[in-house]
């Protein structure tokens, strides 16, 4: 099997389970949650739905215990779409990967405001730098 057959079959499942969960999966635990993507295996026999949810990490424990709950469903939708003679048996991770990069985000903006003194989130409000320099300089356009 190709990896371009792969990455199709990966794709068509994310599709199949995202709007599953949108518009047919009723469990009150499953909500405030994205499906990221999703991988198989060269084989097609198994296949990682990854997910993000917004919210804390009890609600990520609530949202996987609804998904895990609604796994069967699922895979009758994802095997009524693929119609292989393999359905891959989905696993379900969390992806905290756009966690981890609001984190660094905010990290990085605290670290160069202290090194600066300089608020990162106030500068709608400051004066362009380089136009005060310009009003100074007595021989603008000069160098």
């Amino acid at each position: 099997m190709s990896s371009h057959r792969n990455l199709r079959v990966a794709e068509a499942i994310r599709e199949v389970v995202a709007n599953a969960i949108l518009f047919e999966v009723h469990d009150p635990r499953v909500k405030n949650v994205t499906v990221l993507a999703a991988e198989v295996s060269p084989d097609i026999r198994q296949a990682k739905v990854f997910v993000t949810v917004t919210g804390d990490n009890r609600d990520e424990r609530r949202v996987m215990q609804g998904l895990q709950s609604a796994r069967g469903f699922l895979q009758a939708k994802v095997a009524a779409r693929l119609q292989t003679r393999v359905t891959p048996e989905l696993k379900f991770e969390i992806d905290n990967s756009a966690k981890r990069t609001s984190e660094l985000l905010k990290l990085i903006e605290s670290t160069v405001s202290a090194d600066t003194g300089v608020d990162t989130e106030s500068t709608e409000d400051d004066p362009d730098p380089v136009a005060l320099q310009n009003e100074n300089d007595p021989n603008p356009g000069q160098d």
